[in-house]
């Protein structure tokens, strides 16, 4: 997720680029970011321009779009299909800010409206 955050944040990068800016945060191996960036593309989520050099990677889809797709499959792998039992858990694991209750609330009641 890192890689796909690097470039959803500053678009296109290179392998080298890539490296540089996620070793700002913690130590990683140029061969390491280079397999995951691989994997990543073959996988759907990356995009390599092969037509210029060093090749360019972008990301195939929107940071919003790939998010629902990872946490789609997350809830049907990890919690039998339960949206609910992920978000308690979620909510449970770790500290939500003023806004970000707010935005959950808000939420909980447009789905409650559509439910109604």
């Amino acid at each position: 997720m890192k890689v796909l955050s690097v470039i959803w944040e500053h678009g296109p990068k290179t392998v080298r680029e890539v490296h540089g800016l996620i070793s700002q945060k913690e130590t990683i191996g140029y061969t390491t970011v280079l397999k995951f960036m691989q994997i990543m593309t073959g996988k759907g989520f990356l995009l390599r321009d092969s037509s210029v050099r060093p090749q360019l990677f972008s990301a195939a889809e929107p940071q919003r779009k790939t998010q629902g797709l990872m946490l789609r499959d997350l809830v049907d792998r990890a919690f039998a299909g339960s949206a609910g039992d992920l978000a308690l858990q979620a909510l449970s694991t770790r500290k939500s800010t003023p806004d970000e209750l707010r935005e959950i609330r808000a939420l909980l009641d447009e789905l409650e409206g559509e439910c109604a």
